[in-house]
């Protein structure tokens, strides 16, 4: 943190430049607004330290006792943001995309993942600063990643088997006859992996464990001050950002030169090589290909390693519910030949075990809360959001309301066996328009790792109390560690 502190010193005439500026700016209309309660904090930085480096749940639930418990304002390094709080917040937000809403991303995530889809409104000059040389519209980026069906039911029939052998031979590689095991790098290898293959048509090992180290360094650098500083997080991520752009570009150059030679290839990154840009009609630069793919290693790797070292945490510390997800992967494993793998049908009958992860991301959700940015000014609750404003929903305002989530402390898989939570609670993959579309990847990718590690070991965790990152993204920094025994089949 010193580090942080010595580095802002150096730019905070920058930065005090930048806020005078916008605080004579006219207004772009004369009329009073209502706006809502909350406080802008400190100049220049407003409450971003707070916001990124304190308990991200303390933060919200502070300022909605203080404020209100429905819309509160605060500022994040200069961008005024409101957070709509609750059930009807995020129903808000969901049923206003696309008219009210774009989405938007912190500096840091800006910088790291340079968009290359230019904005419909030029409000966000951050925002449009970060395009590259050649812009992708919404409707081409909607085409590249879902037109071909990489991501529907369809094809997710077709990996189930292969996710199957990876999964087992990874456990073989990196986790039988280890006796501690860090279960975030792990895991975070492993989503790699088959995000290598099916996204990037990529099985080299050596080339996905470093693509999975700099991504490890990218991911612990997305809620941060955005100082680019050597001694940094983000200094280290942006340089392992650059790093994996260029280890993409270099595939890149090899998927064309086996493709002009006649090869027949089926994963998104040739996808998106070999069709133009709808819009344009001409071919995307490879810088363009780079930043998209490397946003979809992002998806595929992040949330679920998070989830799944949440998960591994929770039935560690709770045998009884283990117990419940081995006996439910043990049936399913009495039905199939030796040696025989899962199919789409078995995932489909792992109700329990879905339940529990469905629990365990409710109380460690994988992403705290989503950003937008107000394409005009709107009213909510009787207060004024003016138009460039950044509107912010976290889960956390949900997940442990009584109302939403009875007994609210307690871990519950039952919870969800007959009507589930109230809509726009629990959402670890979003909704609206913007719901991921890999969620279903997302589970299947969850479950298959389950069924195979429950019935090799059980285990004890070693760092309960194991630190997490402040900000969107609960990263578990030092990993969650834990020691493995082996279980019988």
């Amino acid at each position: 943190m010193d580090i942080f502190l010595l580095s802002f010193s150096l730019i905070l005439p920058i930065f005090f430049a930048i806020f005078i500026f916008h605080a004579l700016k006219p207004k772009s209309n004369g009329k009073p607004e209502k706006l809502p309660p909350g406080s802008f904090g400190f100049p220049i930085v407003g409450e971003a330290i707070s916001f990124l480096y304190q308990n991200h749940d303390k933060f919200i639930s502070h300022r909605m006792e203080k404020h209100s418990s429905k819309i509160f304002k605060t500022n994040l390094l200069g961008d005024p943001v409101v957070v709509l709080c609750g059930t009807a917040g995020h129903k808000f937000i969901a049923s206003n995309e696309l008219q009210i809403f774009q989405s938007w991303r912190p500096q840091s995530m800006q910088k790291l993942f340079r968009s290359s889809i230019q904005p419909p409104s030029s409000s966000s000059s951050s925002s449009s600063s970060s395009s590259s040389s050649t812009s992708i519209t919404r409707e081409t980026e909607k085409q590249i990643t879902r037109a071909p069906g990489f991501m529907r039911t369809d094809a997710l029939v077709h990996y189930v088997g292969i996710m199957d052998g990876a999964v087992q031979e990874h456990l073989k590689n990196h986790w039988v006859g280890k006796e501690i095991v860090n279960v975030h790098r792990q895991a975070q290898l492993l989503f790699l992996t088959l995000a290598g293959r099916f996204f990037m048509g990529l099985e080299d090992s050596a080339r996905i464990e470093k693509l999975s180290n700099l991504m490890h360094n990218i991911m612990l650098s997305l809620d941060v001050l955005p100082l680019n500083v050597p001694g940094t997080s983000f200094y280290n991520g942006m340089k392992a950002a650059k790093e994996v752009r260029q280890e993409i570009q270099l595939l890149i150059k090899e998927k064309k030169t086996a493709m002009d030679n006649g090869a027949q290839m089926q994963d998104i990154l040739s996808f998106m090589i070999s069709r133009p840009d709808p819009s344009t009609g001409k071919p995307l630069l490879d810088a363009d290909v780079a930043d998209k793919v490397m946003g979809l290693l992002s998806g595929a790797f992040n949330s679920p390693s998070i989830s799944i070292s949440f998960i591994m945490k929770f039935l560690g510390e709770r045998p009884e519910i283990y117990e419940k997800v081995r006996y439910e992967q043990l049936e399913i494993a009495s039905s199939k030949q030796v040696g025989e793998a899962l199919t789409w049908e078995d995932v489909q009958k792992m109700k329990y075990s879905w339940n529990v992860a469905l629990e365990v991301m409710r109380l460690r959700p994988p992403i705290r809360g989503f950003f937008r940015e107000s394409l005009t000014d709107f009213e909510y609750e009787g207060y004024t959001i003016p138009k460039g404003w950044k509107v912010y929903w976290t889960v956390c305002s949900t997940k442990k309301d009584p109302e939403c989530f009875p007994e609210p402390e307690k871990f519950d898989p039952t919870r969800y066996e007959i009507e589930g939570p109230p809509p726009y609670t629990n959402v670890p993959f979003g909704s609206g328009p913007r719901t991921c579309p890999g969620k279903d990847y997302a589970r299947l990718q969850i479950l298959t790792f389950l069924h195979h590690v429950v019935k090799r070991f059980s285990w004890e965790v070693m760092n309960s109390d194991c630190k997490v990152l402040g900000g969107t993204n609960p990263v578990p920094y030092e990993g969650v560690h834990v020691r493995l025994h082996s279980s019988s089949v």
